[in-house]
């Protein structure tokens, strides 16, 4: 059974098999009694495919976009997402332009670095924000889902933890008292937005 996660993100990769492999705990699932083995690939896998142009308006648009375009290449069921970092004080932004915040090439240090810059003078009290991933899904019939995950934490002032990736060691999480870099895996891969997501889209695959 191979799944293609439209992405050449090796972090979302990374995060994104992990929970696939997850099924049983041994990248095996079982159907009917037999076990089959579960391939996980990505856009890595296939280089000769043409860039994907990310031009819609909203997440759900961008994820639908990069799914249909690698279905129509691969005949491949397949998940794409498209997440980012929504700051109310900033009025949802960065948003879609998450990766792209500081311009080109995209730079996950000058991303948190503008981000800081711009909310300079914004209180502790309302440096609210989420992640928010739109997972799309191509069935192998050409059926098509859409979910969506978010998790709610404030920006900090400065970095702290090492993990993750994008503007992690800037994400709070109150209730967890650490900021999405200080997570393990294992954590992140249980409350993040992507975790969220894939786990609502576990009865769909």
């Amino acid at each position: 059974m191979k799944i293609l996660l439209a992405t050449t993100n090796k972090g979302k990769v990374k995060e994104l098999a992990e929970m696939l492999e997850g099924l049983n705990g041994r990248g095996q699932r079982i159907t009917a009694g037999e076990s089959e083995r579960l391939e996980v690939l990505s856009l890595l896998d296939f280089p000769e495919m043409p860039d994907i142009e990310e031009n819609g308006d909203t997440f759900a648009e961008n994820a639908f976009i990069k799914a249909r375009t690698a279905f129509r290449h691969t005949n491949i069921m397949t998940l794409a997402d498209d997440s980012g970092l929504e700051v109310d004080a900033l009025q949802g932004a960065p948003g879609i332009y998450s990766a792209r915040y500081a311009g080109e090439p995209k730079d996950d240090e000058r991303n948190i670095e503008k981000l800081l810059t711009d909310l300079n003078h914004i209180p502790d009290a309302e440096r609210t924000a989420r992640f928010r991933c739109c997972l799309a899904i191509i069935l192998p019939d050409g059926g098509e889902t859409l979910i969506e995950g978010t998790v709610e934490g404030t920006i900090l002032k400065e970095k702290k933890g090492k993990g993750g990736f994008g503007y992690d060691p800037i994400f709070y999480l109150p209730d967890l008292g650490k900021t999405m870099a200080e997570l393990s895996g294992e954590e992140k891969n249980t409350i993040s937005h992507r975790a969220q997501a894939f786990h609502q889209a576990l009865p769909v695959l």
